[in-house]
């Protein structure tokens, strides 16, 4: 029996075995081999969604150099390899990623396949880069697919149900530099223009009031410095950190230093703990036009929260095309709860919050903790079917199946 845990502690695998190949032909037959397998990242799901009684395998041992093809601006990415490993080597070469999540520690496939994101009110998810996958099939094939797959689109957010994702090929752009700003106490009837400021915007709340207790304003280095009377908050006199009494040190530098776009984007550095490391984590995505409504539906729960959220983060996402991401068809608004680690305390309340979300169609992230019913998910997904019809028909046998995507699409 496996005794390995995800990032949180909060689940310990269930897994028979624990694999790590250190080639693609040992990978597959692998796969081929075992009637119950899944892979694992960097295990910064907070839920069973990648949890398996069959064969946990880790793709940490296969070659993790990336390969970069600047005829077509892409690089060709090898699964397991952290985004901040990437954004380096990428940059060292003129290149970047158009957005990075707020965490670089985390593994390219598994963010790819759950759908996470930054911000910024024009940018998508990290997995609208994707042009291209190579997966291992149940059978032990190697399947590559690109945009001109008809599926294609039904493949990039697949939560690890259609084959174990071996190497991703992403779009790259031109290196670019980033200042980032923290403006303290945000009215909220100044949101919507925040959020639209700068390249990438997070707002962080307490809920013990309506406002923003901090503004992360993540503009192009080329951009006009905020006035100091910008809508109506206070400039930062020193570094912050989204947690209250958490080490400033491991956040990416601010007070408008210029840097590049892999050490400002994202809100903590690599070579440290990210976020407060001991805590929960969910997050709801919902359309951008009712951002107003929402929050004030969740205003009425905020007595709840507040004892129980160590922080909380608003980002915007753009509309993708993508099947199971949670901006498909939709410019969305993510509502981000960092919980403390207690499910006992936090579970009724998240309860209490998705209540007051339901009006307004959320979609959690994948890779977080919530208590939704699969229908109440599935009626915001217009493709929720055609993606069940695509698992049915690539893993037949539900080789790649675990107990939640069991529960998300019932054979």
């Amino acid at each position: 029996m496996s005794t390995h845990r995800n990032w949180a502690g909060n689940v310990e695998y269930a897994a028979r075995a624990y694999r790590r190949p250190s080639s693609i032909d040992e990978l597959r037959e692998l796969v081929a081999g075992s009637d119950r397998i899944r892979a694992v990242g960097s295990g910064h799901s907070f839920n069973r969604l990648g949890d398996t009684t069959g064969d946990l395998v880790t793709l940490a041992g296969l070659p993790a150099t990336p390969r970069l093809d600047e005829q077509r601006r892409v690089v060709h990415v090898p699964a397991a390899l952290r985004y901040g490993d990437l954004a380096t080597w990428l940059h060292e070469r003129g290149y970047a990623l158009a957005n990075l999540a707020s965490l670089p520690h985390i593994s390219v496939a598994g963010a790819v396949t759950t759908g996470t994101h930054g911000s910024g009110e024009t940018v998508g998810n990290l997995a609208t880069a994707v042009a291209g996958l190579e997966l291992v099939t149940a059978a032990g094939d190697l399947l590559t697919v690109d945009r001109t797959d008809p599926d294609f689109t039904g493949m990039v957010v697949s939560l690890g149900a259609l084959g174990i994702v071996t190497r991703l090929t992403l779009d790259v752009v031109p290196t670019f530099e980033v200042r980032q700003y923290v403006r303290l106490d945000l009215p909220r009837e100044a949101l919507d223009e925040a959020l639209a400021s700068a390249y990438s915007v997070s707002v962080f709340t307490d809920w013990r009031s309506t406002r923003g207790t901090q503004v992360w304003r993540k503009q192009l280095a080329d951009q006009p410095t905020p006035p100091a009377d910008w809508l109506g908050t206070t400039a930062a006199d020193r570094p912050w950190h989204p947690v209250p009494g958490m080490p400033v040190a491991n956040c990416t530098e601010q007070l408008g230093v210029p840097g590049p776009w892999h050490e400002r984007l994202p809100h903590f550095r690599l070579g440290f703990t990210p976020s407060n490391g001991d805590e929960l984590q969910s997050e709801y995505h919902l359309p951008r036009a009712v951002a107003a409504d929402a929050l004030a539906a969740l205003d009425e729960v905020a007595h709840l929260i507040a004892p129980v959220a160590q922080t909380s983060e608003l980002r915007t996402i753009a509309a993708d095309e993508l099947w199971l991401s949670p901006q498909y068809d939709r410019d969305s608004l993510a509502v981000h709860f960092t919980w403390i680690a207690d499910a006992a305390a936090v579970l009724p309340v998240l309860a209490e919050a998705e209540r007051a979300l339901a009006p307004f169609a959320p979609r959690p992230h994948w890779g977080k903790v919530f208590t939704m019913p699969t229908g109440t998910i599935a009626a915001t997904y217009s493709r929720w079917t055609d993606f069940a019809a695509l698992v049915n028909r690539l893993d037949p046998n539900g080789k790649f199946r675990t107990e939640e995507l069991d529960q998300l699409f019932p054979r």
